[in-house]
Order: structure tokens, then C-alpha cells, then sequence
């Protein structure tokens, strides 16, 4: 029976695909105030700004490819059964192969109903102002907004907490609830945090492996140490 790794991926793992990361720019996304384009009171206040952001950073998502942090995942679906809960919103980890991906803060390819949360729609394209869904009402980006619940997180803290293995890769872990995930992981298992500038981590049983490099560096690293514990 295989282990189960469970991977937590943050914006720094796709930024070596090109994709920005807001907080490598002093709070600006793509040269927008995060609070403009990525809240609730940003959309009620010019919400034709927040879907040509979207748009754009759609667009993009369309020119880039996964890089190899995302293929030594896919790879080690092979020798794991893999369960990738990403805090990203772009769906290089699905266009890489990996089988199993589960979105923290929504999908950049797809919308949702403004009025009905349940109503979602696959989106590769603009989404505009006067697109509806079935009841008329405007349909805004699948996104979770800073200040907005999170509804996969209760789906991401049993994957936690029944991993044999976690790996941390690309994350300041400054964003809550996301950042809290660790600490519900079995104190017995290891875990591998790769980042370039890795953030303080106190009060985990664990044994942590600290890998201060890039993503694509570090799961080169990590994927020798696995070689161990399959």
C-alpha cells in the first residue's frame, strides 16, 4: 500500500513558471493594490477592474507551462498516492498530470454565480461585466477573496492530518487559514519545507527538513530523500 504524501503548494512554486506573486512586489498584484482586486469591498467598488485583473492574469495562464518542481509531483504519483492542496490559483499542477489537486482559494478557470456559490462554471476566456448565470444574476471569478471563507478547508485539514508525509513548497505561511495546516499533521511523520526564504516555524513536533532553495531545486532534493521512505 502506498504512503500518502500530502503536498502544501504556495505562490513560489509557479512563480518559476513566470506567474507573479503580490507579495514579491510590496503588496502590489501585477502592479494592483491586493486590496483593489482581491476583496469582496474591491468588487462592490469597481467590479469591471476586478474582471479585466482576472482576465489578464487569465490570459497569462494560457502562455505558461509547468516547470519541473510540478513534474517531480506528477511523477511521484508513482511511488505515493499523491494529494496536492495548493493555495494557488492557476491549474499548472492539473497541466503538469498530477490526479489529485485540491484548491484552498479557488481556480483561475473557472467563475461563479455572484448570488448562488454552488452555480460554477469552467471559464477559459474573459469573463465580462453583463455575463449571468441561469438566473440572471452577474458572474464574478472562482476565487476565495481575502476576508472570504474558505470552503475547502475543512477538506484540506483531514488530508493533514492522515498524511504519512507532507511537503511544504513555495509558501511565506503568512496566509491564514492556510498557514495553520501544518500544525495538524501527526507529530510522528516527516515534513520537507522548501522555500528560498523559509519562514519561521515554532511550537511543530515534527522533525522539519528545511531546503532554503527554489522549488524546482528543492524537489530534486526532496525526491532523493523519498527514495528512502516509499
Amino acid at each position: 500500500m502506498k504512503k500518502k504524501l500530502v503536498v502544501l503548494s504556495g505562490a513560489g512554486i509557479s512563480a518559476e513558471s513566470g506567474i507573479q506573486t503580490f507579495r514579491d512586489a510590496g503588496g502590489l498584484w501585477e502592479g494592483h493594490n491586493v486590496m483593489d482586486v482581491a476583496t469582496p469591498q474591491g468588487w462592490q467598488k469597481n467590479p469591471k477592474l476586478v474582471l479585466d485583473f482576472y482576465n489578464q492574469r487569465r490570459r497569462q495562464l494560457h502562455e505558461v507551462q509547468p516547470n519541473l518542481g510540478h513534474q517531480i509531483l506528477t511523477e511521484l504519483e508513482h511511488h505515493f498516492e499523491v494529494q496536492i492542496i495548493t493555495q494557488n490559483v492557476d491549474n499548472l499542477h492539473e497541466k503538469s498530470g498530477s490526479s489529485n489537486v485540491l484548491h484552498l482559494h479557488g481556480e483561475l478557470l473557472k467563475v461563479r454565480s455572484t448570488k448562488n456559490s454552488h452555480y460554477i462554471l469552467d471559464w477559459q476566456g474573459d469573463l465580462n461585466f453583463g455575463d449571468f448565470d441561469d438566473k440572471g444574476n452577474q458572474l464574478r471569478p472562482h476565487i476565495v477573496w481575502f476576508g472570504e471563507e474558505v470552503p475547502a478547508l475543512e477538506e484540506a485539514v483531514f488530508l493533514i492530518k492522515n498524511a504519512d508525509i507532507l511537503i511544504i513548497i513555495g509558501t511565506s505561511l503568512q496566509v491564514y487559514p492556510a498557514a495553520s495546516l501544518m500544525n495538524f499533521a501527526k507529530a510522528t511523520i516527516p515534513v520537507f519545507y522548501i522555500d528560498p526564504n523559509p519562514a519561521e516555524i515554532y511550537n511543530l513536533p515534527n522533525e522539519i527538513k528545511v531546503i532554503a532553495t527554489t522549488g524546482e531545486k528543492g524537489m530534486k532534493i526532496v525526491q532523493k530523500e523519498l527514495k528512502k521512505l516509499k
